[in-house]
């Protein structure tokens, strides 16, 4: 038995156990269906043992886990406090490490296909061989990919070189920024739990709606049996009215109707239930983009009061504090409309792939054509419209209008420095994803070395799989690593939008003095003038 089914003999299978089967179940059975089914089943009673074993391995080295993303977190805090003081420097430690890495992989996979190439090439028994061929090709595949990945980070540094030292400015103000404002590292929780709590409460109403129908009940084993109780099978019954019918027989009409019953069959959902439900996935959506609106709202808020203070000494301890409650009291409108937006045109995007679905048995080909242009079209569409909020929020908390005021003046702001902000933001983006990948890689590398080899006195041999931990502790590095370097981010963009608008407004003048910091301005070639 498999999966608690009883797998037939293929061998004594023939023509007449074939009818009966397709009698007893009004389908045409063929011994290919039956064959099919038993690899189906065979397939998921491997996948079974599989998560039991991933199951397993967690739990085994749950607490190690724990240990590895604590010290994921003690390393992206020391990092962070590295990049303060040394911005230029562990930005390019990054890229040499993130090449070093790269290129210590395509070695160490190099060797790995060489040695399971030449074990293929010498062995004889050929169930030996398949298996070294399979390692051989995986291996290859992995050095392919590696040598990509190398290849392009190495072009990126090659042409965008000069870049990447103004993108390291921008860096070193951003740490400067939220070195001014702890608090804001830690600020993020906040919009993740709400997120958690819009999630929890759209499954909640998911479920409710689900549960609104009315029971349908039908009769169950009536014809094959002895039992006359004037109703047929598989008709609509009521679970109360047939239990008191039953009751009022005799015993020896009862014996007959031993095994009938007023079986439940499903709930029985109102035309409008499919209404209410893409209404609560809508629902979902605005709730979702408006909780990370508003903490990118907040951030812009601090890190824009941050710029504008002359004096960055006479901060107010309270900045996230102050913001938040900025935010709440003037801009929760602002907010909710371009959550709106957005949420309009993911519900557009989901309305696509639901359409997409269901045409799918139609061989149409204009069909999937324009279907296909109508997704790449909203896709792009929903990148450009939150590039677009991101920045009307910081110009909403640099100046207080509303939404469409502040979109407008974000977009001509942009539209008139082109270049620098596509080229810097891109090129900052950049370098943040490899100070990312740098900690997932460097943690990840420390886990494998405990986990999956036998360099260390940890006792690996309870696991089934040694990555199991390692893949755990490198997705969490990753998502915490993701927390801290948004706040820079945010921190990159607010400063930035916020030079143009102080190389736009001010001239350096004593009655119009620039706000940046004097690096800023030696970069870009400004200064204020003293007073004679």
């Amino acid at each position: 038995a498999v999966q608690k089914r009883c797998i037939p003999n293929l061998n004594e299978i023939n023509d007449a156990i074939l009818g009966n089967l397709s009698s007893a179940l009004n389908t045409p059975i063929s011994l290919e269906n039956i064959t099919t089914s038993i690899s189906n089943i065979k397939l998921i009673a491997q996948a079974e043992e599989i998560g039991q074993n991933i199951v397993e391995d967690i739990i085994y080295s749950k607490w190690n886990i724990l240990i590895g993303i604590g010290i994921a977190l003690v390393c992206c805090i020391i990092y962070i406090l590295m990049l303060r003081w040394l911005a230029a420097p562990i930005v390019w430690l990054s890229i040499i490490g993130v090449v070093v890495v790269l290129g210590g992989g395509v070695y160490f996979t190099t060797k790995k296909y060489i040695e399971f190439r030449d074990a293929y090439n010498s062995e004889v028994y050929e169930e030996v061989k398949a298996q070294y061929k399979t390692k051989r090709d995986l291996w290859l595949a992995g050095l392919i990919v590696l040598c990509i990945f190398l290849g392009i980070i190495l072009l990126l540094l090659i042409f965008l070189r000069r870049r990447i030292i103004l993108a390291i400015a921008l860096v070193k103000e951003g740490s400067k920024a939220v070195s001014s404002v702890t608090a804001s590292l830690f600020f993020p929780i906040f919009p993740w739990l709400l997120q958690l709590g819009v999630i929890a409460y759209a499954i909640s109403v998911a479920l409710f709606l689900t549960s609104t129908g009315e029971p349908i009940y039908k009769t169950r084993y009536l014809n094959n049996t002895n039992c006359v109780i004037g109703q047929e099978d598989n008709v609509d019954c009521d679970p109360d009215e047939f239990a008191a019918t039953l009751a009022n027989l005799t015993s020896e009409e009862r014996v007959g109707c031993a095994n009938a019953t007023c079986k439940f069959i499903k709930l029985e959902n109102d035309a409008y239930y499919p209404y209410l439900q893409a209404l609560n996935v809508f629902g979902f959506f605005w709730l979702a983009f408006f909780a990370s609106a508003f903490g990118q709202m907040v951030l812009a808020s601090v890190f824009a009061q941050w710029y504008w203070t002359f004096r960055k000494s006479t901060l107010p301890f309270f900045a996230v504090t102050g913001a938040l409650c900025r935010t709440v009291r003037y801009h929760l409108g602002t907010l909710a409309f371009g959550s709106l937006i957005i949420a309009i045109c993911r519900m557009i995007r989901v309305c696509l792939e639901y359409l997409d679905h269901k045409l799918k048995k139609y061989d149409n080909e204009l069909t999937k054509c324009i279907l296909c242009c109508l997704k790449c079209f909203f896709w792009c569409l929903e990148k450009f419209l939150k590039f677009i909020n991101r920045n009307a929020y910081i110009m909403c908390a640099v100046h207080g209008k509303n939404f469409c005021a502040s979109a407008k003046d974000a977009f001509t702001l942009l539209m008139r420095n082109i270049v620098r902000v596509f080229v810097l933001d891109k090129v900052t983006d950049f370098l943040f994803f490899l100070s990312k990948l740098l900690v997932t890689l460097g943690v990840g590398a420390v886990s494998y070395v405990i986990f999956a080899t036998d360099l260390t006195p940890y006792d690996n041999s309870g696991l089934n799989y040694g990555m199991v931990p390692v893949v755990i502790i490198m997705i969490c590095t990753y998502l915490i690593s993701a927390v801290f370097f948004s706040v820079y981010s945010m921190a990159v963009d607010t400063l930035f939008l916020c030079f143009l608008e102080d190389c736009e407004r001010n001239d350096g003048t004593p009655e119009k003095p620039y706000y940046m910091s004097r690096n800023l301005m030696k970069i870009f070639g400004k200064k204020n003038k003293k007073i004679d």
